[in-house]
């Protein structure tokens, strides 16, 4: 092992994933339990360096990494669709929280959230330096004309994780999970692609009132990713939706 890694028994999440176990498997949780742990050790024993607890997204990181020895170890191997509602209530309950409070329908809520992702991506950015393997964040300015805040990944160990495992089928869990905690804030996240499914993974937040929530639709790809598509104009062609598009969105997309 390298690195000074976060074990399994200091994450946050295992009591919940725990009950989880216990509630859908009864008496052969115990069991199950054991093989997630020992996942997780042989996952964490080949991981690079991300800086445990000092890495900024050292919680996304590790619970990815939970989330991959979770899935591994269940005896049944459910469609990973019976999953989502649980993860993400996971990972995300600080937004419902956040949601009583916070309306990214406020112009001071949007700037503010714009703050915090340019101080994130500032950490980030310095985070990289030092460990490499992790998250690389590119800021993006805020858009005045469309009130929308915006940055995206070009490096996501999550997604290297599950590139290297076979386990990409398992990555839209952690993935996916961003939609529904943007709406918890009400606003909405807007994606063109993740690092796995596009050169980029791209961060589009704008209010759920925002008139360019009309303009997109949110559908689920052949990966399983949630994905946002540009809602075709009548007679429009491909590449007048591409033009459209590009404007606001398109972070790393092709030529038309």
């Amino acid at each position: 092992m390298t690195g000074n890694h976060i074990p399994l028994e200091e994450l946050s999440y295992c009591r919940k994933v725990r009950k989880w176990l216990d509630d859908r498997y009864g008496s052969q949780a115990e069991e199950v339990w054991r093989t997630v742990r020992e996942n997780y050790n042989s996952f964490l024993a080949e991981m690079e360096d991300v800086g445990g607890r000092k890495n900024g997204h050292a919680q996304a990181i590790y619970g990815g990494l939970l989330i991959f020895a979770l899935y591994t170890a269940l005896p049944d191997q459910p469609p990973i669709t019976e999953l989502q509602d649980f993860v993400q209530n996971l990972f995300m309950a600080p937004f419902t929280r956040l949601g009583r409070i916070f309306d990214l329908n406020r112009e001071f809520d949007m700037r503010l959230i714009d703050t915090v992702f340019q101080m994130t991506g500032k950490r980030d950015r310095k985070d990289a330096r030092k460990y490499p393997a992790g998250f690389i964040n590119v800021s993006e300015p805020y858009n005045e004309e469309h009130h929308a805040s915006r940055y995206h990944f070009t490096q996501c160990p999550n997604a290297e994780f599950a590139r290297k495992h076979d386990l990409l089928h398992v990555l839209p869990l952690l993935c996916n999970c961003d939609f529904f905690g943007i709406q918890e804030i009400h606003g909405q996240l807007i994606r063109r692609g993740t690092c796995e499914n596009s050169t980029v993974c791209d961060y589009l937040v704008v209010g759920n009132r925002n008139p360019l929530v009309d303009e997109y639709e949110t559908v689920t790809d052949e990966g399983g990713f949630l994905v946002s598509r540009i809602r075709k104009k009548k007679g429009e062609r491909n590449c007048d939706e591409h033009d459209r598009n590009e404007e606001i969105t398109d972070s790393g997309g092709k030529e038309c």
